[in-house]
């Protein structure tokens, strides 16, 4: 029997506030997150891109100092998104055996590990942290949440790239439909605004390089896009079976009905043009939802702003929705909030989630004119969504040919 799945909680952190509610208000003002990067690094070393969507509220300003030196960034904005989210749920009283962790990052400690490379080659062995390798593991993240909220059911992590966080929702739904626990913490996190892969994602020409205008160097769908804008922070779901969460008088966001998760095999950085991988995603996660394409009400679409993946992405989705998909309400929040990376699928859930209950899906900042090849229905300005009940789907795809879609349905 397929069980209801509810969400109770949410919380997240980025380039638009410290706060889900900060976070949509932000977004829906048409709030761009992206600014020049005060940091000397970019001088030191000639890095070509000077700007990217640092979170607005940094780590050290919210956790004990004590705490945060123990912990890498992203973990730092794990554990953030994810007390929020708890918070938000009620504190759900449940036996630990029955809470689970799900948890995502696409490159983890990556500040923790390259620090402790300065270390080593500058001061030796002894000075290196003992806690380096807990710091940097990409499974930092998962554990410290399962230490933080005591969940014995399971502390998984997913890393596959910009899609790990969308990747990680589908398998809490998995898992709670598996009955291995009761109430599942799932996201993911990202904090990767550091020298070298500004340096390589400038190398492998991917990140715009509007050096004069940074806050509408993003700008998903239009023709003159030339790359995706660097962003950090994290999202958290608090997700039950819905006998649990009725059972506590919880309120109830939205449902997770649905997601899927496939796999291109085309090219390791490049997704398949023809859109078949992405394709069959949605389809999984319709299909899981008990749905068809003419169900569906809103989508938040992966939409980059690079030059291939957005018309790549279009491509995908008229498969699925025929020419449906030139009327539905589309939102590209990466213009406003830059690509957190393993991070963004997790906050793009959050947005679908409140699109839904709020009925209105944001707005996409920096249209210019628009692409011929990616003719989305995108608007500079919220778009309504109507009465009734709503399907919404979420979409990531990353580095690798991973792809991932979750549906929702209002509450």
């Amino acid at each position: 029997m397929t069980k209801r799945i509810v969400v109770t909680g949410i919380g997240a952190t980025s380039a638009l506030g410290g706060t889900a509610p900060e976070n949509w208000t932000n977004l829906l003002a048409g709030m761009s997150g992206t600014r020049t990067l005060p940091h000397e690094w970019i001088e030191k070393y000639q890095i070509p891109v000077h700007f990217a969507a640092e979170a607005t509220v940094r780590p050290e300003e919210v956790l004990p100092r004590h705490e945060a030196k123990r912990l890498d960034p992203s973990t730092q904005f794990a554990l953030i998104a994810a007390r929020e989210a708890w918070e938000d749920a009620g504190s759900p009283d449940v036996a630990p055996e029955r809470l689970g962790i799900d948890w995502a990052t696409g490159i983890g400690g990556v500040w923790t590990l390259l620090d402790a490379w300065d270390t080593l080659r500058e001061k030796g062995p002894r000075r290196v942290m003992p806690l380096t390798v807990p710091m940097l593991m990409p499974n930092a993240g998962a554990g410290n949440l399962s230490l933080q909220f005591n969940a014995k059911a399971f502390a998984r992590t997913v890393v596959s790239a910009c899609a790990s966080s969308t990747e990680s929702i589908v398998n809490a739904y998995e898992h709670l439909q598996d009955g291995l626990a009761d109430v599942v913490i799932a996201g993911g996190a990202e904090s990767a605004i550091h020298p070298i892969t500004m340096a390589s994602f400038s190398s492998a020409q991917a990140l715009s390089r509007r050096n004069d205008d940074p806050a509408t160097a993003s700008r998903p769908g239009a023709i003159d896009r030339d790359g995706f804008v660097m962003g950090e922070g994290g999202a958290a779901l608090v997700l039950e079976t819905e006998e649990h969460a009725q059972a506590r008088g919880a309120k109830i966001y939205a449902y997770l009905v649905g997601g899927g998760v496939t796999a291109d095999s085309h090219h390791i950085t490049g997704n398949d043009p023809e859109g078949l991988g992405a394709a069959r995603a949605v389809e999984q996660a319709l299909a899981q939802a008990g749905a068809t394409a003419d169900d569906v009400s809103h989508i938040n679409a992966h939409a980059t702003s690079t030059p291939v993946g957005d018309p790549n992405e279009y491509v995908a989705l008229k498969r699925v929705f025929g020419d449906r998909i030139d009327a539905i309400p589309v939102s590209a929040t990466k213009a406003s909030t830059g690509h957190l990376l393993g991070g963004t699928g997790a906050l793009e859930a959050v947005y679908t989630i409140l699109a839904l209950r709020d009925r209105i899906a944001p707005p996409t900042i920096n249209m210019t004119e628009p692409d011929p090849a990616v003719p989305f229905k995108l608007s500079g300005d919220a778009q309504p969504l109507g009465d009734g009940d709503l399907l919404a789907i979420s979409n990531s795809f990353g580095f690798g040919g991973h792809n991932a879609v979750v549906a929702f349905r209002s509450a």
